[in-house]
């Protein structure tokens, strides 16, 4: 039972120009590094210039050379970029020594425009400043309750598109379709705001695409040496990204003036302040200096994006790993079933979902084990990049320069026969399930999908009671099967793991 993708070959690099290339970025770096001091690099394993060239294929080309090498580097002019997909390195990054991995000054250079003083992109007490607010804030229960209630509208949303679709025997999208829900959703939790980008509203329709758009131009930085050149003379894929951030930035201020507006216009106290917005709005007015207008907007943007993509990516892994194996489908249907006391899928969906409480979700431990498993396979975000800050040496013995790049790869770590046996690739649920039935977690340093340590995403349940009431819902309801069973389904190379060119299915009500 494998996990049904196409895994396409890298694309082979060795043209005989970039060999003199090489050779001098050997000799670079040697006379850079060599202090007459034996040092212990990790070894080798190409340049940038192989990363640019199979960009399009980077995820493959990674993971095949994380089969090869636990550890390794790929040369740049200026530094190492330093891959691993070792469990203890990854500890020691996030946990043991994080304070000397951070985004630092150059993952910031490429993504402040994109996500701003946002806490995606910063470090230092910026970074501690929304931490603190944010777990706070994550961890009330007026949050919670909220979350909860906009989840459950916003799914009832999801079944009316799914519904009209069915009827008429249309093709779906539906990562598409998660794409748009789980924007309104989190757009509603973050702002107070209804977004309706389900509903088609252009203006909404029109920020998600410069979100989507300003997303994959932030990755494509990383490898394109000329991003700089071509900011400063505003041509080309810079130009683009400036109008993406300007559309971005301008709705985002329409809604926070918006929220300001009516603030003012209530009394403080009687104002509800169940959104996060709302919420940081409350702080600005303890600190106006240090939480400007532009900030508080960096702030609930990340979340927004973060909580956006990552969800919508999952959900539509799943499902289409639920239509390659139907059993595992039927499987999940019954659990959801027996969890919420329901068996009529004549049922109306608000009266359904109104049965999808924290106690019966709770109950859904392979429907729980299953998202997880999704995760293995296609972690939402495949690869996460820190900063070195000092020199250092890594548990396995590799030493890293300051101001080396260094990533540990979610992905590829999840295809690791080292870390998960000889079944790494295949989709079995039941891998996270005990002999009691109960889900059993792994080691956030091997099982990384959510990262780990100081920096633990703060939205991972958030995240699956979410993708738990979208999906009990929808299967509740329909059967799903691939529109087309020899589709050919891969994935695009950008911040978060889509499905490239979308996921299309076709949903049939169940009896």
């Amino acid at each position: 039972m494998d996990s049904s993708t196409s895994v396409r070959s890298p694309i082979p690099f060795s043209p005989v120009a970039m060999a003199a290339f090489v050779i001098s970025l050997y000799a670079f770096r040697w006379l850079l590094f060599s202090s007459g001091k034996k040092v212990n690099l990790p070894p080798v394993a190409g340049t940038i210039f192989h990363q640019l060239f199979n960009f399009p294929l980077l995820i493959e080309y990674q993971t095949a050379l994380c089969k090869k090498y636990k550890t390794f580097r790929m040369l740049t002019p200026f530094c190492n970029y330093v891959y691993t997909v070792d469990p203890a390195n990854v500890e020691y990054i996030l946990k043991t020594n994080s304070a000397n991995y951070g985004k630092g000054p150059q993952n910031y250079e490429l993504m402040h425009d994109f996500l701003g003083d946002g806490i995606f992109a910063v470090d230092g007490e910026k970074w501690r400043q929304q931490r603190k607010i944010a777990s706070f804030e994550f961890s009330t229960k007026m949050l919670k309750d909220y979350s909860n209630d906009v989840f459950r509208s916003t799914a009832a949303k999801l079944f009316h598109t799914v519904s009209d679709l069915a009827s008429s025997n249309q093709m779906m999208d539906i990562q598409d379709i998660f794409m748009k829900s789980t924007l309104d959703a989190i757009f509603k939790v973050g702002f107070g705001v209804e977004l309706s980008t389900l509903s088609g509203l252009e203006e909404s329709k029109a920020f998600a695409k410069a979100i989507d758009e300003a997303s994959r131009q932030t990755l494509y930085r990383i490898f394109d040496p000329s991003w700089k050149a071509k900011k400063f003379l505003n041509i080309g894929s810079e130009a683009e990204m400036k109008k993406h951030v300007k559309l971005i930035e301008d709705f985002v201020n329409n809604v926070i003036d918006r929220k300001i507006n009516q603030m003012h216009s209530q009394k403080e106290e009687s104002m509800k302040k169940d959104n996060l917005l709302s919420r940081f709005l409350s702080e600005k007015e303890k600190s106006p200096r240090t939480i400007t207008k532009k900030y508080l907007g960096d702030i609930i943007l990340n979340f927004v994006i973060a909580g956006r993509e990552t969800t919508a990516v999952t959900l539509s892994w799943f499902f289409y790993l639920l239509c390659k194996h139907p059993n595992i489908q039927e499987k999940v249907v019954k659990e959801v079933r027996e969890a919420t006391n329901v068996n009529m899928s004549n049922l109306k969906c608000e009266e359904f979902i109104s049965h999808l409480t924290d106690e019966n979700m709770n109950k859904m431990q392979y429907l729980h084990a299953t998202l997880t498993e999704t995760l293995r396979l296609y972690p939402a975000l495949p690869q996460d990049s820190k900063f070195c800050f000092s020199d250092d040496t890594l548990p396995d013995g590799f030493q890293i320069k300051k101001g080396d790049s260094v990533d540990y790869q979610p992905f590829p770590m999840g295809r690791m026969k080292f870390l998960w046996g000889n079944d790494a690739e295949e989709f079995k649920p039941e891998r996270w399930i005990g002999k009691d039935g109960q889900f059993v977690p792994e080691s956030p340093f091997k099982f990384t999908a959510f990262q780990a340590g100081p920096r633990i995403c703060l939205g991972k349940e958030f995240a699956y009671r979410q993708m738990k009431i979208f999906a009990a819902t929808l299967l509740h309801l329909f059967k799903f099967k691939m529109w087309d069973e020899t589709h050919e389904v891969k994935w695009k190379t950008a911040l978060t793991l889509q499905i490239d060119g979308g996921l299309p299915l076709r949903a049939m009500r169940r009896d």
